[in-house]
C-alpha cells in the first residue's frame, strides 16, 4: 500500500498520510480547516515489514484502508520530574 505524507504547516510536527496523492477531500472538513495548509514530504510504501519512526505502520494501513487518511500527531512532552533535595528544603 502507497501513502502519501503532508506535513501541516499549521500545526507543528503534525503529520497526515493519505491513501491518494493530494486527496484533500478524505480528511474532515474540520479537522483540514484547522491543519492546512499542507506541504507534501514523502511517498512511501506500507508494507507489513515497514516500521515508521511515529507510527505504527499497521495502525496507519487500517485508519488509510478504512478512512483514506491518518493523523499523525506530535508525541505528548513527558511530564518534569521532581527529585527531592538532600537538605529537605522544598524550593
Amino acid at each position: 500500500m502507497q501513502a502519501y505524507v503532508y506535513k501541516s504547516q499549521r500545526k507543528q510536527d503534525t503529520y497526515v498520510y493519505l491513501a491518494k496523492r493530494d486527496d484533500f477531500d478524505a480528511i474532515p472538513a474540520t479537522l483540514g480547516a484547522a491543519l492546512a495548509p499542507f506541504a507534501f514530504v514523502l511517498e512511501v510504501a506500507l508494507t507489513p515489514e515497514r516500521r515508521l519512526a511515529q507510527a505504527d505502520a499497521a495502525l496507519v494501513r487500517a485508519n488509510l484502508a478504512a478512512h483514506g487518511f491518518h493523523l499523525q500527531l506530535p508525541p505528548q512532552p513527558l511530564a518534569p520530574v521532581k527529585i527531592a533535595r538532600i537538605d529537605g528544603r522544598d524550593d
